[in-house]
């Protein structure tokens, strides 16, 4: 069984830049007071597609666990560029790090799985521990249709967002009310 996945190395850059949402918003780009706003609408709405698609949209950095090899059939996140480690705890009790020659990563599209090598067998593991995946995740190129899915929703948040006092601070729409105050 996997857990949820936790990001190590956040996107370096984002897959829509702030002139497209300027762009998808009518916004100038002479009106440089709503550039916060969007910055954090960019990333609001990649986040909502990542979760909700079960993608990573930016090459991030994410480490994710399980419980046992046989897990690794199908990772849990995608796309899957690259396995940086796989740590496990030896029967002994001790921390290992499988060698990278050991294992294969089969990255078709949004299917990933790690499989042995050929002549390899996976190692055993001491019961009740979690063998931890380092990997990167996201795309090289981001498919067009993931950008729209962005640009429309930063588009709407941006039209629908009010402004809202919260202890003292003035923000924009209630999901960013509730994050403000840890919801």
């Amino acid at each position: 069984m996997w857990y949820p996945a936790s990001v190590v190395t956040p996107a370096e850059a984002e897959p829509v830049t702030l002139a497209q949402a300027r762009t998808q918003c009518h916004v100038l780009s002479s009106e440089t007071h709503f550039d916060a706003l969007l910055t954090q609408l960019i990333a609001d709405a990649r986040d909502v597609v990542e979760q909700r698609c079960g993608i990573r949209i930016a090459g991030q950095t994410v480490v994710a666990r399980c419980d046992g090899f046989a897990d690794f059939v199908r990772l849990p996140v995608a796309p899957v560029q690259s396995v940086v480690t796989v740590a496990y705890v030896d029967t002994a009790g001790d921390d290992q790090d499988l060698d990278a020659g050991a294992y294969d990563l089969r990255a078709d599209g949004l299917e990933a799985a790690i499989v042995p090598a050929f002549g390899q067998s996976w190692p055993a593991i001491r019961p009740g521990s979690r063998i931890s995946v380092t990997m990167v995740a996201g795309f090289d190129d981001v498919p067009p249709s993931l950008t729209q899915a962005m640009l429309l929703h930063i588009a709407e948040a941006f039209r629908t967002a009010e402004p809202v006092k919260v202890d003292g601070w003035t923000t924009f729409d209630s999901r960013l009310v509730n994050f403000m105050r840890g919801a």
